[in-house]
């Protein structure tokens, strides 16, 4: 993997994850094994706060690495707009700021930024589950939904930095009683509304009156049985496998991966596939669906390790 301009350190690659409750930071080889990682907790609602602790943790690798510059790449919860500052990010101290601009400022060198979903799917297509795919979708189904897309390895961002901006679509095809609650974006029944993990507990509430988590709901249903528990991950599968069904009538991909928290439900991996190719377009004629859904190769760890290649393609 090559190095940004100005790295004085060949092959070494910083990638940043930029969340909204930790900032996680990954020095990677150039054959990809790890050399150093750190975790802190992100300032919360502050901007400056922000860059300072981002600037902490490049000035800490830079020391590992014994190197005055490395290529950096940041993931981060928005993309930036034509004018180069930050939008939808729902850590929303971000939005309406040149993080780039000031980053690459402060830290005297260039920085290269993507929205972490793209991170995801990087990671993934580089050296992960959907390595030597032709197109492939990344999901994070976590606290939000969100989504990236590779071509042959290199992400597509697209005129309006929108490519792959899943979770603000409308779930499809709505049953007349199905629930179509707000988002922050402003619209309703957006993907993020109905699979995420708030979402899903969300749910669980409007059907049983249970106040519990998405992991506790999963924990429920797979070891104890609970009925409830169970019917609320069905209602989920059901529609997770129409959401994706439409991705797979407009993008095709070889692959679709999982990531975040949800994505470690091993019941998506089966009932999803089952369910969706009765929304998957087929003209009436009986075909397979051969689009395969997988989970994450890196896990948590992938979207920082899909910043730190943000130096070795095009973005």
């Amino acid at each position: 993997m090559a190095s940004g301009p100005g790295s004085s350190a060949p092959g070494a690659a910083l990638g940043i994850d930029l969340g909204g409750t930790k900032i996680e930071a990954l020095l990677l080889d150039p054959d990809g094994r790890e050399r150093w990682r750190r975790r802190i907790a992100t300032p919360a609602g502050s901007y400056a706060g922000t860059l300072a602790a981002v600037a902490d943790l490049v000035r800490a690798a830079r020391s590992e690495a014994q190197a005055e510059t490395l290529s950096i790449g940041l993931g981060t919860p928005g993309s930036l707009t034509l004018d180069g500052v930050m939008k939808n990010a729902n850590s929303t101290c971000l939005n309406g700021m040149p993080l780039q601009r000031d980053l690459e400022a402060l830290l005297g060198q260039p920085v290269r930024l993507a929205n972490d979903a793209n991170c995801l799917a990087l990671s993934e297509a580089t050296d992960g589950a959907a390595a030597g795919a032709e197109v492939s979708f990344a999901v994070i189904l976590g606290t939000g939904v969100g989504a990236g897309i590779t071509v042959r390895g290199q992400t597509l961002t697209g005129p309006n930095r929108l490519a792959g901006e899943w979770g603000h679509n409308p779930l499809p095809w709505l049953d007349p009683h199905e629930p179509c609650p707000a988002c922050y974006c402003g619209q309703r029944g957006c993907n993020e509304t109905l699979l995420s993990g708030p979402a899903l507990a969300a749910d669980h509430q409007r059907e049983t009156g249970q106040a519990l988590t998405a992991p506790e709901i999963h924990q429920r249903a797979s070891e104890e049985g609970d009925a409830d528990c169970a019917a609320t991950l069905e209602r989920h599968a059901n529609r997770l496998a129409r959401a994706l069904a439409a991705i797979i009538n407009v993008l095709d991909p070889d692959v679709i991966v999982l990531a975040g928290g949800l994505s470690n439900m091993p019941h998506l991996y089966t009932r999803v596939p089952a369910l969706w190719a009765q929304w998957v377009f087929s003209g009436g004629v009986r075909d397979a669906v051969r689009t395969r859904l997988v989970p994450s190769r890196h896990g948590d760890a992938s979207g920082v390790r899909g910043a730190a290649w943000l130096w070795s393609t095009s973005v």
